[in-house]
């Protein structure tokens, strides 16, 4: 390798590795200086979510007292209920596992 190709070659990485520090400073000045949205701090608190489709989802925001059930689509966001605040139930235990449903296909009778 002559050393023009080799010159290059340091030149080139140099101006990646410049760039991807300018990258990450600029990263984080911006995380710096945005306030805390969502945080304890903030009006918004996101209470649950669930998907419902591949890039759809179920969302439910508390604000103040009320929560808010919002159909989360992308480029669409629609209100679909206001509740008062609540409680959540606990969450179900899982029954069917994927050991116990391959089990009861093959005809197992353990499952």
């Amino acid at each position: 390798m002559d050393t023009g190709a080799t010159g290059g070659l340091l030149q080139a990485v140099l101006g990646l590795a410049v760039v991807l520090a300018l990258i990450w400073g600029a990263a984080w000045i911006m995380r710096r200086l945005q306030p805390n949205i969502g945080g304890a701090q903030g009006a918004l608190k996101l209470v649950a979510s669930q998907a419902v489709g591949q890039r759809e989802r179920i969302v439910v925001v508390e604000i103040a007292d009320q929560w808010l059930v919002v159909g989360v689509a992308p480029g669409n966001v629609n209100a679909i209920a206001s509740l008062s605040k609540g409680t959540l139930p606990p969450p179900v235990p899982v029954t069917n596992t994927f050991a116990s449903l391959l089990a009861r296909a093959r005809g197992d009778s353990r499952a």
